[in-house]
């Protein structure tokens, strides 16, 4: 019988990552090791330089692994095409970012609606779809604005509801409320746990606030290019507060 990581949406083993600049060679990943089940919801940490966001461009298919292999939903992504990796990004994966992502020119619905006109699907049927999506994040009746007439939490909602179209399995959201106030991004994290919860999506959620990956069950955490935490996202938080506070009131600091 297969093991539990070869069930695995994401099955990351031994990944390693560099750049180049001429024949200088800069390292950022060192043997990455990482296995995500179906309707897991994860929150990715660690500080500014810590690999986090070149892992998620591996993860999300924009970026290819210099070493190591990776598996997304049983494919090898080493063997794939261009073409084959923009259709299984399509297929498997929707993106929510923080800068949201929005093309201005267009409507909300018609926002929502582009993966799917990308992938082929009619306009009249894409746009349908948008609308259910629009209306399942609360924004019924909004799909004839324009973003630049709604608020920042409800442009993010919009940007959900645009990665969800087309029912992917897995959301990487990359620091989704970077660009929000406390409130909204509490209402986006409820939202973000009702999709884990209730449809069973796959959550991996970067992010470098201790509130923010708290809404998780499960916490990775990155230092340095490899994983100094994966488990518990109470206890790695836990953790990395304790750390902080020794550091903050250790022996000799006055406290």
């Amino acid at each position: 019988m297969p093991d539990a990581a070869s069930q695995a949406l994401i099955d990351i083993r031994a990944v390693t990552k560099s750049y180049f600049s001429g024949s200088v060679e800069t390292p950022v990943l060192f043997g990455v090791d990482l296995q995500v089940g179906r309707g897991d919801f994860i929150a990715v940490m660690g500080q500014s330089g810590s690999g986090k966001s070149t892992l998620m461009n591996i993860l999300g298919c924009l970026d290819q692994a210099s070493g190591g292999d990776y598996l997304l939903d049983g494919a090898d992504t080493r063997a794939l095409s261009r073409a084959q990796l923009a259709e299984i990004r399509n297929r498997t994966i929707g993106f929510v970012f923080q800068s949201f992502n929005l093309i201005k020119r267009m409507s909300v619905a018609e926002n929502v609606a582009l993966p799917l006109i990308y992938a082929g699907v009619p306009r009249a049927r894409a746009l349908a779809k948008a609308a259910t999506e629009l209306e399942r994040v609360g924004l019924a009746g909004f799909g004839k604005r324009t973003p630049n007439q709604l608020s920042g939490g409800q442009q993010q909602r919009v940007a959900i509801a645009r990665a969800l179209v087309g029912d992917p399995p897995l959301i990487l959201a990359d620091e989704p409320t970077g660009n929000l106030d406390t409130q909204t991004s509490d209402e986006i994290m409820r939202g973000f746990q009702a999709l884990n919860r209730e449809r069973g999506i796959t959550i991996v959620l970067v992010t470098h606030e201790p509130d923010i990956a708290a809404w998780s069950r499960r916490l990775v955490r990155l230092k340095d290019g490899r994983v100094l935490y994966d488990g518990p996202a109470q206890e790695g938080l836990r953790q990395l507060a304790a750390s902080h506070g020794q550091l903050m009131h250790g022996p000799g600091s006055g406290a």
